[in-house]
């Protein structure tokens, strides 16, 4: 039964491209807090690490874990599987851990819809500008602009989830923009006050689909 010793569940989601993967790794070093590593079809890109960035499997496995309700969350994104697997997490958050999820709006509706007793903070990570997003997109270890150019269609439809989550913050510097997601999250676990302008997002996810 969770208890008020248990971990927190903190989910980022972003549009690709937007941040999250950096920011959750960088939330990762402080105190208790740790990486919910997802299984995934996709292949390793050069600089990612088999059970360390992901667990990275065939098709055949992620389905059989699926057939087995083995998962917190799934979902298909870019014709590949990502998903989190139950057993690990409430492990972790029975311990006392902080779990960090770098999922998509997909993945963080399952694991609002599945209730869990214990206490959920989702984020989400928005770009200053689409032209600064494509890019970052240009710029990564996808040269193709083709891929770019499906990644920006994408963000057209994944920017409107923006709404479903409890605080949305704009990646324009990243050390200012890790702060602002780390003294939210202090201010949710403590009661504090939390600075946070609603308004202001709102104004500025309208700037990005106009």
């Amino acid at each position: 039964m969770p208890s008020v010793n248990d971990g927190v569940m903190i989910v980022l989601s972003s549009p690709s491209g937007a941040g999250k993967t950096t920011l959750v790794k960088m939330l990762s070093k402080m105190d208790n807090y740790e990486i919910s590593i997802s299984h995934t079809t996709r292949q390793p890109r050069p600089s990612e690490t088999n059970n360390k960035d992901y667990y990275f499997v065939k098709e055949d496995v992620f389905k059989r874990l699926i057939n087995n309700q083995e998962f917190l969350e799934y979902a298909k994104v870019f014709s590949n599987f990502y998903g989190t697997t139950r057993t690990p997490v409430i492990d972790k958050l029975n311990k006392g851990k902080n779990i960090l999820f770098d999922i998509d709006w997909q993945g963080a509706d399952q694991i609002k819809n599945k209730k869990l007793d214990y206490k959920l903070i989702t984020f989400f990570i928005l770009p200053p500008s689409r032209e600064v997003l494509f890019e970052r997109l240009s710029n990564r270890d996808m040269k193709d602009k083709l891929i770019a150019e499906e990644r920006m269609k994408q963000f057209d439809r994944d920017v409107l989830h923006w709404i479903n989550y409890d605080y949305v913050v704009i990646n324009d510097n990243l050390e200012k923009c890790f702060s602002k997601i780390e003294n939210l999250i202090d201010a949710e676990i403590n009661n504090g006050s939390k600075d946070y302008d609603a308004e202001y997002i709102r104004s500025h996810v309208n700037k990005l689909i106009s």
